[in-house]
């Protein structure tokens, strides 16, 4: 199992010395990778449903003290520009993009831009895909492509996979088209860096079965929970499904799973049937849950760390690697 967190990159502990102290404590205590969100703006009226808390409404702060962070609602560093930026302070943690919107940014700039990471990170990114959520945000940014995003998520992986792979890219589709150009340089891995696609409907599912190195989803989703062991291996079976369609075997994609709302210090969380929460509790106990997570297919997890200040993220993240993951 190889484990992940997430840096401050938005709300009130957000800023350069702590993006660089999380990322260099994280690759110091052993960690495999660091990931980031994706917000270009925030609108300040959000009507779109946010799926991944029980409410709806959007979890915008990465770590708000009571009463604090309404200044830093807004606040969000733009995703590819700070990988780069941990590329530079970083040499051996992988950088993964938790998820790149890819609707968001014109496609053939943002495969230039992911190849030039990868390059100047030696190799070290996972592209996390994802077709979004906020309509307001798509509206903000100019783009009339909401109820097609999923349509021009998978037309603009293409586009990727062909700009990365092919010495005279061609490509002509309904979103992006190109050809008789150069695309240099191309990404470090080949064939190219790793495609996570996340997300847990039925659509997300298909995506990946279809174009991912790995399904990613999050385990927090009210409307598809993947919260308990046999949850999640309902998941790997549709995946599976899926995969059977399109010709591909279960093993050549990885499952990644992003468990950030469960981890607690010491104490379990337990559901509306006074069952302990998978991956909360005393390390044994997680760490008996992370081993069941093996065995049922998945090869990465992210938990979370955020803490009332930096100092206490660090002290968690110090904590999961000395009591926990000591144990697996």
């Amino acid at each position: 199992m190889k484990f992940g967190f997430e840096v401050p990159t938005s709300g009130l502990f957000a800023g350069p010395d702590n993006l660089v102290r999380v990322a260099n404590h994280g690759e110091q205590l052993g960690f495999d990778y660091l990931h980031i969100g994706d917000h270009l703006v925030i609108p300040r009226s959000i009507q779109s449903s946010y799926p991944y808390s029980d409410s709806g409404a959007f979890l915008g702060e990465w770590n708000s003290k009571e009463g604090q962070g309404k200044d830093d609602e807004g606040l969000h560093f733009e995703q590819l520009t700070t990988l780069a930026y941990l590329a530079a302070h970083t040499s051996k943690i992988n950088l993964l993009s938790s998820v790149c919107i890819l609707p968001y940014r014109q496609p053939v700039l943002t495969a230039k831009i992911l190849a030039t990471i990868d390059v100047l990170s030696n190799g070290r990114l996972i592209v996390g895909c994802g077709a979004g959520w906020m309509e307001e945000e798509f509206e903000a940014l100019g783009l009339d492509t909401f109820k097609k995003r999923g349509a021009v998520t998978n037309e603009y992986i293409n586009a990727f996979i062909e700009l990365w792979t092919a010495k005279n890219p061609t490509f002509k589709g309904e979103h992006v088209s190109f050809s008789d150009i150069y695309f240099e340089p191309k990404p470090i891995q080949k064939p190219y860096p790793p495609i996570w696609i996340g997300g847990e409907s039925p659509a997300a599912i298909r995506r990946a079965a279809n174009y991912g190195d790995a399904w990613y989803p999050f385990g927090n989703n009210p409307q598809y929970p993947l919260d308990t062991l046999d949850r999640l291996k309902n998941g790997i079976g549709e995946l599976n499904s899926k995969l059977n369609e399109t010709d591909r075997n279960i093993k050549t994609i990885i499952v990644a799973l992003s468990a950030e709302m469960w981890y607690s210090d010491t104490n379990p969380t337990f559901d509306e049937n006074g069952n302990r929460k998978m991956l909360t509790g005393e390390p044994a106990q997680v760490a008996d849950d992370i081993y069941n997570l093996g065995e049922i297919g998945v090869s990465y997890l992210t938990l979370d760390y955020k803490g009332k200040d930096i100092d206490e993220t660090i002290l968690k993240m110090e904590r999961f690697m000395k009591l926990v993951k000591a144990l697996l």
